[in-house]
This record gives structure tokens, sequence and C-alpha cells, in this order.
């Protein structure tokens, strides 16, 4: 008798467990949508290889490739480094051991330092994840520049009417390059929340138009995704009849003599649109290519690309008060957020795009170093400390 009871409460309790997972897939898929959820169990979280699993347009290496120079000389760089707090480590070793796949330290055009590691190559791709924020301003200052935005202070609801009815009216593009939007974009891991489904959505422009706002344009700032998905937009209708990969290679890839072709994930096949935030793949040196850009003020090879006014103007501090920024970035000194860019000291006017998982493109104008790091994942150093690490390279790359 005893068994027969354990066997139906088993029986029972399995049935009211299948029961609550089934009503929670149903409701997930339609928070969701079923392709979604479908791309969440397939792929799980999202690493540096995702762009092997989705839709992707290509952009071409260059014909003319630009190649920093191969030999550093009469610059060496030291075995022994420093982090914070005084602590010293063997450069190898500490990379080595902190899952990074690539690692390029450049100065005055020469590359001081470059390894790769865990079969990753020169030539190998890589997701960007959040670096891709840093190229996307870049695209937005280009689109400036030539006349398809008239101002950063034009209201994003020019480019995009059907958000007025959201409250969008008053989002200019300049608060969305500065994550001041006021938008209710929250960014976490929870699968029913908005982050999760954009990143997976076979369907972005739906979500997108589905955002909207919990407070004034302006007022506070907050990192959110979101907002560089609404510049994605923005720039997709800017554009007219040509795609952002299309205007990618047109104004960087091709005049920056990208020496591997790249990849911008979408979100669907024929006519998807590029994941702006997250999902650029490139070879760790054309990554690179963004920073030298930035530190020549826009110019390459005596072509004026970019103006030196959207680079001074991305990369100075603004007005986003200290007690606005998370708690994690106080923490790590780092300043304030540009355009896309993080702002890192007035004393060497360094600054760094950043992306999930530790990747990194650090830039110093002051030393007019450039230092690359990609890898799986940040190993067990916290984001100060990689950052730490970079301040001491340029400083002592002689």
């Amino acid at each position: 008798m005893f068994r027969v009871l354990t066997r139906k409460k088993i029986a029972w309790f399995l049935a009211i467990l299948i029961s609550l997972l089934l009503l929670i897939m149903v409701a997930w898929i339609a928070v969701a949508g079923p392709v979604t959820v479908y791309r969440v169990i397939r792929y799980g979280d999202t690493m540096i290889d995702d762009f092997k699993f989705y839709p992707f347009r290509r952009l071409q290496a260059s014909d003319s490739p630009f190649l920093f120079h191969e030999k550093a000389a009469g610059l060496s760089m030291p075995g022994v480094v420093e982090l914070d707090g005084g602590t010293q480590a063997d450069l190898e070793d500490l990379l080595q051991s902190n899952d990074t796949i690539a690692f390029l330290v450049i100065k005055d055009d020469a590359l001081v330092y470059e390894r790769y590691y865990q079969g990753h190559t020169q030539s190998s791709l890589s997701q960007s994840f959040s670096m891709a924020k840093s190229f996307t301003s870049a695209l937005v200052g280009m689109a400036l520049d030539d006349g398809l935005i008239a101002s950063i202070d034009q209201p994003a609801t020019d480019f995009i009417p059907e958000l007025a009815e959201a409250g969008f009216e008053d989002v200019t593009i300049r608060h969305l390059l500065t994550m001041m939007s006021g938008s209710n974009y929250i960014e976490n891991d929870n699968p029913f929340g908005i982050h999760v489904i954009l990143n997976y959505t076979p369907n972005l422009e739906r979500e997108i138009l589905s955002f909207g706002m919990e407070r004034m344009p302006g007022e506070h700032w907050r990192y959110k995704s979101g907002d560089n998905a609404l510049l994605a937009l923005i720039l997709d209708r800017a554009l007219g009849p040509i795609t952002i990969t299309d205007y990618t290679q047109e104004r960087l890839w091709t005049p920056l003599g990208m020496q591997y072709d790249g990849l911008w994930t979408l979100d669907h096949e024929g006519d998807g649109l590029e994941k702006t935030w997250c999902c650029l793949a490139a070879a760790a040196r054309d990554f690179a290519k963004l920073g030298r850009l930035y530190l020549n003020d826009g110019n390459w090879g005596g072509r004026q690309l970019l103006s030196p006014e959207w680079i001074r103007q991305s990369t100075q501090v603004g007005g986003v008060p200290e007690t606005d920024w998370p708690g994690d970035f106080r923490a790590v000194g780092w300043r304030n957020y540009g355009y896309q860019w993080w702002l890192l000291s007035d004393e060497e006017g360094d600054y760094m795009a950043s992306g999930k998982d530790g990747q990194y493109l650090y830039v110093n104008p002051s030393r007019n170093v450039i230092i690359l790091r990609l890898g799986w994942s940040t190993g067990d150093l916290f984001t100060s400390q990689w950052l730490s690490l970079f301040k001491h390279l340029a400083r002592e790359v002689s």
C-alpha cells in the first residue's frame, strides 16, 4: 500500500511539474515567438562564435589591405606586467590562463606584440559583442558627414515615425548615442525580457517598434543595447536602398584596408536588419583599425573618412552625473560614456570599445597606442584589472 501511494504521489508530482513547464513554455513562446525560443534553446548563451549560427551579410576584404608594420623598430614590450594594486605577472602566462584568444599591442602603426591562443589565428573571425556599438557610432558620424542625417539633435521619429505614439517625439539621435533615451529597455538575461528577445529574434524591427518610454530623455543614463538598435533602424532607413553592411563596406571596410572578410549578423535572411549592438565578426587586426582611424582624427592615408569634430565629441566627457554611473563602472574608475565609447581618464584621454566576455579595443591618443584583446571570457580578471593592464602597457611600451 505504501509503495502504491508513493508511486501515485510521484506520478502526481511529475504531472504537475510537466504541466507547469508546458505552461511556462507556452507563455515564453507567446511573449518571444517560436523562432526566438527555438534559437535560445538551440544555441544557448551568446558566444564569440555565434556568427556561425545566424544569417549574415558578408563584408569583403580590401584588394589593397592596410598592414601594420610587422617589426617595431626600437620598441619593446615588458615580459612582466603590473595590474591594479601592484600585482605583478608574466604577460604571456596571464593571457594564456585567462581565456584570451587574441592580444595585439600597436604603437606608432607598429605591431609591438601579437599573440593568438586556443587555435585562434591572425585570420580567425570573432564576434565583437558590444565593441560593435563603437563601429555603429562611426557609421552614424559618417552618415552625418554624408548628409544622410541632418543633425544628431534630429528626432528619432523623423526616421521612425511609428514610435511617436509611444512617446519618443523628444528622443534625439544624441540621446541614443549617449544612452540617455529614457526608454524602458532593460538589459538583463531574463529569457522573457526584451534584451534576450532582441538578441535572438527573427524580427528586429517589430521588437524595436515595441519599445516604450519610462522617463524624459536626457535626464538619466542607463546602459541599453536597445538605444543602439534604434540607431540601427535609423541608419537603415536613412540609407534607403542600401544596407548597413553596404555602407560599412563603402565607408569603413574598403577605405580602412581590412585584411579579411567580416560579417554583420542579421535577424533573418533576405531583407534582415543588422544587429549593430553586438554582432560584427572580424579578425583581430581589422578590429584594431577602428582604433587607428580614431587616433588619426578620422584621417586615413590623407583621406578624411570621418569628421575630426565627430571624433572629439565621441570621446570627450559628457554630461552624465557620476551618481548615474553603474556601480561596477564607478568601481573601475571609468569616467563616462561618449558616443558609444567608454571614456576612461582625463589625464590620458584614453577610451575603449568594450564587449561581453572581455572584447576590448583600448585607444590611448597621448601615447599613440592601440590594444586589442579578444577572448572567450574575461578569465579570472575583472574589467578593472584588464584596464589596469592596458594602461600599464601603454606606459611601458618604449
